[in-house]
């Protein structure tokens, strides 16, 4: 997609995802022979549901009729949320990452996996997990060490809906 492209859907469909109470994280646009898909990456602070997805697919839907911004060939439009494997790459990824296990790979090459505690303008405090039997211990990380962050997925971690309840 050309940059221009990507900034006039990006113009054009932005403050229809705001005034959803959702972030706009990604527009994609790919082609497999003559099918074009347009794939919409929303996000919030408590997830994105299904129900969310399709109110505002049909919304994006309408303003793409209404204007030229896809051209005149047929394109599949879908909205989406950005799943558990997609980088950390803006701070509110990290904000939203806290109480998480996440896999730092930092610049100078070292992988560490840690729990986000807490989230600043320079970076993160957490908590490295212990290994047989030591205890878990604090660590800063600043976001300018960061290379690469993803959200490690626990399938044992209580959720924040179970602990609330």
């Amino acid at each position: 997609m050309s940059t221009t492209q990507s900034e006039r859907l990006r113009g054009l469909l932005e403050p229809l995802v705001s005034a959803a109470e959702l972030d706009l994280e990604e527009i994609e646009v790919s082609r497999a022979g003559r099918r074009r898909t347009l794939r919409v990456i929303v996000d919030s602070d408590d997830g994105v549901e299904l129900d969310a997805c399709a109110d505002l697919s049909r919304v994006l839907s309408q303003k793409l009729d209404e204007t030229d911004a896809m051209g005149e060939d047929e394109y599949v439009l879908e909205v989406t949320s950005p799943g558990t494997d997609r980088p950390l790459t803006r701070h509110r990824h990290y904000v939203r990452a806290t109480g998480r296990l996440v896999a730092f790979r930092l610049h100078e090459g070292q992988e560490v996996v840690a729990r986000v505690l807490a989230v600043d303008e320079e970076g993160l405090d957490t908590e490295v997990p212990g290994v047989k039997g030591r205890r878990p211990s604090a660590r800063r990380i600043a976001f300018d060490d960061i290379a690469r962050a993803r959200v490690e997925i626990e399938f044992n971690r209580k959720d924040k809906k179970e602990e609330e309840a």
